[in-house]
């Protein structure tokens, strides 16, 4: 999870641990493409606005990178206004999550853009 805001960062990895995942954390797009990298996780989420690079030139970068092929990006972020959801899925992200999140649906709404074995 690629998040600079503790709070959100906070919630979020608590309602993913209560079901069962593990959260790797990176507070900037740099950090976050470093362990992404490193781990190729099963997922990344990532905020839009973030320090020294915003979310859409790390959706990029990640893209860019062969052995993050197939990785979903799920954008999770405050941005809601008029192309937004557009731009960072233009940019790379597969998903896209509006904060502020429901605690209620958003576990499901991440387990809706993983792969499924098989896929």
């Amino acid at each position: 999870m690629i998040e600079d805001n503790e709070q959100n960062f906070y919630m979020m990895r608590f309602l993913l641990e209560k079901n069962g995942f593990t959260v790797i954390g990176a507070n900037t797009g740099r950090e976050g493409i470093e362990k992404a990298l490193r781990i190729k996780p099963d997922a990344i989420l990532l905020d839009i606005q973030l320090p020294e690079m915003d979310g859409y030139a790390v959706a990029e970068e990640l893209k860019r990178h062969e052995a993050l092929q197939g990785i979903p990006i799920i954008a999770v972020t405050s941005y809601a206004m008029v192309g937004d959801r557009e731009r960072i899925l233009h940019a790379g992200a597969t998903g896209y999550i509006e904060k502020p999140i429901n605690p209620d649906t958003f576990v499901f709404e991440i387990n809706s853009h993983l792969r499924k074995d098989g896929d």
